[in-house]
């Protein structure tokens, strides 16, 4: 990879590439939006078919993300959740396998909080772990794909994770982000990477690369 950052590209193109590839994406998939609604309300046994969030997004500005929910909010005995891997769904890890869950961040990016292609937005609760270097990745809008997520997903390290991000930062461009997502379909249709073996989701952050 040797793209060139472009400011142009950057500042005005990408946003407005979003905006309108966004709207469209919305009108196009409102049929499928519905058939998931309709799955993951019955599927969720009462837990509702959305998931909202709070990411850190561009300049680590806080915003509200939003996702299929993909499990149930099933408990034990004590009230506790159980582990994810008991509450993921049939239904649920078929939509994390083709991506579907993250269709309702469309109006994320319509609204200007993300971007579709970008470091992905991760937990508030690991902003105060990040070195002044992974902090960069909050220089640009937080993506539904990043340059990560098309080179291992979930298979990556941490430290991985990151040098791809920074990588991104200081290289957007409108060739980079093409290859991103032509990759990312690539990625998504051959379902490997979702998730690390024997766990419904990935590893947490916990500072340590």
């Amino acid at each position: 990879m040797s793209q060139q950052p472009s400011p142009l590209y950057q500042k005005y193109i990408k946003r407005l590439l979003d905006i309108l590839l966004s709207f469209i994406a919305l009108i196009i998939l409102s049929p499928l939006f519905i058939l998931v609604w309709i799955g993951l309300s019955i599927s969720n046994k009462g837990a509702g078919a959305f998931f909202t969030q709070k990411r850190p997004g561009k300049d680590e500005k806080i915003f509200k993300l939003y996702k299929f929910k993909s499990m149930t909010d099933e408990r034990d005995t004590n009230g506790d959740l159980l582990p994810d891997s008991k509450r993921l769904t049939k239904v649920g890890k078929f939509i994390r396998k083709v991506s579907l869950d993250e269709l309702p961040q469309l109006w994320n990016i319509l609204k200007g909080d993300m971007s579709f292609i970008g470091p992905r937005p991760l937990l508030v609760r690991y902003l105060p772990m990040y070195t002044s270097e992974e902090r960069r990745r909050h220089n640009v809008r937080p993506g539904i794909v990043g340059l990560a997520g098309v080179r291992g997903r979930n298979n990556n390290t941490w430290k991985k994770k990151f040098e791809y991000d920074i990588y991104y930062v200081d290289h957007l461009s409108f060739v980079l982000d093409l290859k991103i997502f032509f990759q990312a379909i690539a990625v998504v249709l051959s379902r490997k990477g979702v998730t690390l073996e024997g766990e419904a989701t990935t590893e947490p952050y916990n500072g340590h690369n």
